[in-house]
């Protein structure tokens, strides 16, 4: 899937692909202001706020250092009936922000179908899951004392600017569940200085960093975190101690008995480790993700007219002869092989409209796509989802 933010990403830090991922810190710009006000605005991400219940840890709000307790921002409310639903006090909000604040909402991609289509572009594009968090600080906040995180990292700054400070790593390729606490922050000042709107940063695991507004005076900021979490030969080996089940000897009780012998043991783990090797698992990985959240197709609501394969990751298709298998998200389905040009056109990530294309692949083309979306590897493309996709994802017809 070809995302007009990955492509503005790749040019602003020189990179030609997923490979530098991790790597080494990288910063750049965008060349391009009216992708920036698309991808998303302060008002409008107020907007995801207003409209939804929200609450800690997925947002939170922040002011001179310490998180606000929601009691100041949530208010509850209640319906004619007394129900009670929680919702932010907007009004308490603005008046937080007003005096300086920073409000944070983690995995915006789950509220907001441009934020969604992001992340799953970059999934598609990075091989690894990825989550979203923005992060909106007004006049002189400070935002979180010097840390670092547990997963590649790249920042999009979106509106005003914001103070950073970029550290190197003080343990190589830390872990989230690591056997070293790695609480002691680098001295190594790897970047310092402002980054503005345009401006594209990645930070790799590991690097130390902090970002404020004291100093900037009055003002705001708004940034986009893109968290992409990395399989590790830790992440393999976790793996492997599922598949061990699968055998016998890994099932019975250790022999507690003096001067036991474990080659057996031993030798059936090495069986192990080279019956699913670290390639396996990343193929795995990709195929057993569960399926996507995504609005149910019913017949009752109307006829079948565009769809956008919504999967994690690629799916797979294999052909076979009569037959081509598709793989995803634990699924195989098996159709014949004349729906291979089909498969190929709504599984390549970008909306298909079905009148527009049938000419082109052939008359199974709806058919298939019914079996797909019924199969939930596509969803319908609602107006909602489609918005996430207007701009910065060209059709299948283009």
């Amino acid at each position: 899937m070809e995302h007009r933010l990955i492509s503005a990403i790749e040019t602003a830090l020189g990179w030609s692909g997923a490979g530098e991922l991790g790597k080494e810190f990288a910063r750049g710009s965008l060349d391009d202001p009216g992708l920036i006000s698309r991808v998303l605005t302060p008002n409008h991400l107020l907007d995801i706020v207003m409209r939804r219940s929200l609450n800690r840890p997925q947002f939170r709000v922040f002011q001179e250092g310490k998180e606000v307790h929601p009691a100041v921002y949530v208010t509850d409310s209640v319906s004619p009936r007394g129900q009670s639903i929680p919702m932010v006090n907007m009004h308490s909000l603005g008046r937080l922000l007003g005096e300086g604040a920073t409000v944070i909402l983690d995995q915006a991609n789950v509220f907001d179908p441009t934020m969604e289509v992001a992340c799953r572009a970059l999934q598609w594009w990075s091989h690894e899951r990825v989550q979203v968090n923005a992060y909106l600080t007004t006049n002189e906040a400070s935002g979180f004392p010097l840390h670092w995180d547990d997963h590649d990292v790249v920042i999009v700054q979106l509106a005003g600017e914001k103070g950073w400070e970029v550290r190197g790593t003080s343990r190589a390729a830390p872990l989230y569940r690591d056997a070293d606490s790695n609480d002691t922050p680098s001295e190594e000042i790897i970047w310092s200085g402002v980054m503005k709107t345009g401006d594209v940063m990645h930070i790799p695991r590991g690097h130390w960093h902090q970002a404020t507004r004291v100093g900037h005076g009055s003002g705001k900021s708004l940034h986009v975190t893109f968290g992409i979490t990395k399989r590790t030969g830790a992440s393999w080996l976790a793996w492997l101690g599922d598949w061990c089940r699968e055998k016998e000897i890994f099932r019975h009780d250790l022999d507690r008995a003096p001067g036991v012998v474990f080659h057996p043991l031993t030798n059936a783990a090495a069986e192990l480790i080279a019956e699913r090797t670290p390639a396996d698992f990343l193929t795995a990985y990709e195929q057993v993700m569960p399926l996507p959240r995504q609005v149910p197709f019913l017949d009752i609501f109307g006829r079948l007219d565009a769809v956008v394969c919504t999967t994690h990751f690629p799916p797979r298709i294999e052909e076979n002869g009569e037959t081509v298998d598709v793989l995803a998200s634990g699924k195989k389905l098996t159709l014949t092989a004349k729906a291979l040009p089909s498969l190929r056109l709504l599984l390549n990530g970008r909306p298909v409209f079905l009148s527009r294309t049938a000419s082109v692949v052939g008359a199974e083309l709806a058919e298939v796509a019914e079996i797909l979306v019924k199969e939930e590897l596509c969803a319908v493309l609602t107006p909602e989802l489609s918005s996430g996709y207007t701009g910065l994802v060209t059709d299948a017809a283009s």
